[in-house]
């Protein structure tokens, strides 16, 4: 199931509070009894639990990619179902793998196609990729919404969450 949640400060003071994300991340730790992982880079907090089912060694996450000297991190919450057709387009475009996991295929999907990469997706998804080589964060729901996403603006501050709660608790 796992759960997503951040912080994200749209006054660009440069301040996440650690404590307050994992209030948020602790409310949902039913979602993903497996392990967590936060990240905190300047104005954004992203904070994960995960519930292991594909690649169990490989998938933590936030998850990191690097391309052309730029970091790109993502959390998500999802199933792609088009994965294999998408890892054979993403690696005929020079992209090396180096998990199973589809949260790879999703990062590299936003590294690649850029803001059009949810209309690649088939599947059921809620993510956030911190782009730090454009200075922002994409967000990105299947267009049913089968995967919750909860956001909020409270205080010069932009919260998201898989749950209500998790933005209570914030």
């Amino acid at each position: 199931m796992c759960s997503i949640c951040g912080i994200i400060d749209i006054n660009n003071d440069g301040i996440i509070d650690a404590d307050r994300l994992e209030a948020m991340n602790r409310t949902m730790r039913h979602r993903g009894p497996d392990s967590r992982g936060h990240y905190i880079n300047g104005g954004v907090g992203f904070a994960h639990n995960r519930l292991a089912v594909m690649d169990v060694e490989n998938g933590s996450q936030p998850m990191q990619a690097y391309r052309e000297g730029a970091r790109y991190t993502i959390v998500y919450n999802g199933e792609i179902y088009n994965t294999d057709e998408l890892k054979l387009d993403l690696t005929s475009r020079g992209i090396s793998f180096k998990t199973s996991c589809d949260t790879e295929v999703v990062l590299y999907a936003y590294m690649v196609y850029g803001d059009k990469c949810a209309e690649k997706l088939n599947g059921i998804f809620a993510f956030a990729v911190h782009d730090e080589a454009k200075d922002i964060v994409f967000f990105a729901r299947d267009r049913f919404g089968v995967k919750p996403f909860f956001y909020a603006r409270d205080s010069g501050f932009f919260l998201f969450s898989s749950e209500i709660k998790g933005l209570l608790a914030a």
